[in-house]
């Protein structure tokens, strides 16, 4: 660090000491120049000479605190110092009034503080002026008056780079915080995503090896055949698990590590026919209906779509009594409306969730999770969901989607 700069951090760290010092310097420089080498004035008029200059340059050392209190006392002090020395050999001592003024530009309210201190300078010059009579413009009063109106431009000047530093700190710390608050919402809603998607994916399969296994425990002894389709059944949906589960823990790893992440097209409803043969082998019975001519969607959509098609049939593979289910796709002119029943009836059938705004109590057959997860994937696209149960004891999920979604940009692939 420079010299100078060095001196700044210590001025700012001990403002105080060094207007002190300030002052005690421009009192050793006026008493030095009016009285070593010059005839000495009377005694009375030295006494009050130097009471002048200490009250004068003394008041510097609280001018941060008391501006107009320092500029009004040494601007009074100079000038009955110099009518006691004779005028010229004082002329030093005017170095007060003039960090006096700089003070006022620099600390007061920006208008009043430039009236004050222009109002000053000019009644200053004028009583000079009157009492020593060198002339309105003659040298020392314009001297006098250039230095008063640089020091008023000097403080000026300080007080706007001043304002100047701290709106671009304040600047600063706004684009720091509003980073950090866009890291946090990134982070929070990859953390939403990941979840999301580790539920529909691998909590799917999870569902149906936890039902085959119960299959497979209760036909072991009598119907080894049917075991032996539900372990295979256990089998496959875990294989199946292991590899989203081990897609999404690639994405997971940070760059430059071993194993890089896998690249796998995000599902949509092109894979329905596989999901529907899943589930179908599974034991859950679906009936597929189709209204209207097929119509492409934004792969945002496509993607939604596939998952509620998926966390219904799930639902129902769990939650139904006879695990029968009606899935209707139908094709609007404004987008596509999916509607998945619950034909075999749920043993919960209380509560409902209408247009994705409340999830009902506990009774959802789903769970909250999966409402939730349909929900924010329908709503965040600009579609609606309703879950409800039917009065035939069906329970009912329906999603309408717009071909051209909020956000076309696709979501990534677990």
């Amino acid at each position: 660090m420079s010299v100078i700069g060095h001196l700044r951090r210590v001025v700012r760290r001990h403002e105080h000491l060094a207007d002190a010092t300030i002052a005690l310097a421009v009192f050793a420089a006026t008493a030095v120049t009016t009285f070593a080498g010059h005839p000495a004035p009377a005694m009375s008029n030295r006494t009050v000479a130097l009471i002048a200059a200490v009250l004068g340059c003394g008041v510097l050392a609280g001018r941060r605190l008391h501006p107009l209190v320092a500029l009004g006392v040494s601007a009074v002090a100079a000038e009955l110092f110099l009518a006691q020395t004779g005028g010229s050999r004082g002329a030093l001592i005017l170095l007060a009034p003039s960090i006096a003024l700089y003070t006022v530009a620099d600390l007061v309210e920006r208008r009043r503080g430039l009236f004050v201190a222009g109002a000053a300078l000019g009644a200053l010059a004028l009583a000079h002026v009157v009492v020593h009579n060198p002339g309105m413009f003659g040298p020392q009063n314009l001297a006098f008056t250039a230095l008063g109106g640089l020091a008023i431009a000097a403080g000026d000047s300080a007080r706007n780079r001043r304002a100047y530093l701290a709106e671009v700190e304040q600047r600063a710390e706004r684009a720091e915080l509003e980073r950090e608050q866009d890291a946090r919402g990134r982070i929070a809603e990859e953390r939403l995503r990941i979840a999301r998607d580790l539920h529909d994916s691998v909590g799917h399969h999870l569902a149906v090896i936890g039902v085959q296994s119960d299959v497979a425990g209760l036909a072991v002894h009598a119907d080894p055949a049917a075991a032996r389709e539900a372990l295979a059944h256990v089998k496959s949906a875990s294989r199946k698990a292991l590899g989203e589960l081990r897609d999404t823990v690639s994405l997971l790893r940070q760059p430059g590590e071993d194993i890089a992440p896998t690249t796998t097209p995000a599902p949509g409803l092109d894979g329905l026919d596989e999901l529907l043969v899943s589930m179908r082998a599974a034991g859950l019975d679906i009936d597929l209906r189709t209204d209207g001519a097929a119509q492409p969607l934004a792969p945002a959509a496509d993607l939604t779509a596939y998952r509620v098609i998926q966390e219904s049939l799930t639902n129902a593979y769990k939650h139904s009594r006879r695990r029968q289910a009606r899935l209707t796709l139908a094709y609007h002119r404004d987008g596509l409306l999916i509607t998945v029943d619950d034909l075999g009836g749920t043993s919960t059938a209380s509560g409902a969730t209408v247009d994705g705004r409340t999830l009902g109590n506990a009774s959802l057959p789903s769970g909250q999770h999966g409402i939730v997860g349909m929900r924010e994937r329908v709503l965040a696209l600009g579609g609606t969901i309703t879950t409800r149960p039917r009065p035939d004891g069906a329970f009912q999920v329906a999603a309408a989607l717009p071909y051209q979604t909020l956000d076309l940009t696709p979501e990534p692939h677990q």
